[in-house]
């Protein structure tokens, strides 16, 4: 007897063995396109506003006594930015056929959620930090925010590093029926 099965893909059979986790991580996934884009857009302006606070020569941000400010305002621009595209990339990565495909084992879609929390965290922190740091700064040395940034570091580490561990599975293979 023909299985009914053979003339299905294999990625309809995993999608249907593994609901759960497949809407996991696609709720996932658009959380992470949200939040990507919108920081994007939100860090692209912040470039925009430095540069015409740096075009109009405005002394609050250009003259000497202020190269503190300047510094960790761009840092933010620059961190904020980057891992906007982080954001973007991990959600593309948990939508490929990749991520469904992987081994995911016992826990591997909680190592997904707890990468994404430490993710948004970073891009949250390690921005912030830089950003609060600029602003309530004293003589040459930042602020107290600046102490957020090591924070988001640690968290970007983690995230990343629960990231690899998740995609190095080996891929699952369809199964197939030898024939009779």
């Amino acid at each position: 007897m023909k299985n009914p099965d053979r003339n299905r893909r294999g990625s309809d059979r995993e999608a249907e063995s593994h609901p759960a986790s497949e809407a996991a991580s696609m709720t996932v996934a658009a959380r992470h396109w949200r939040w990507g884009w919108w920081s994007l857009l939100g860090f692209l302006c912040l470039g925009l506003v430095l540069e015409a606070l740096h075009g109009f020569k405005d002394p609050g941000y250009v003259s000497p006594s202020q190269s503190t400010r300047r510094l960790m305002w761009t840092l933010a621009h620059a961190h904020g930015t980057l891992l906007a595209v982080v954001q973007l990339c991990f959600a593309a990565f948990l939508g490929s056929s990749v991520a469904r495909g992987a081994d995911l084992g016992p826990g591997g879609v909680r190592r997904w959620e707890w990468a994404s929390v430490l993710l948004l965290a970073s891009q949250s922190l390690l921005p912030g930090g830089f950003l609060l740091g600029g602003w309530f700064f004293r003589g040459g040395d930042p602020g107290i925010g600046v102490f957020l940034v090591p924070v988001g570091a640690v968290c970007l580490a983690v995230a990343v590093g629960l990231i690899a561990a998740s995609a190095g599975g080996p891929a699952k293979r369809p199964q197939t029926s030898p024939e009779p």
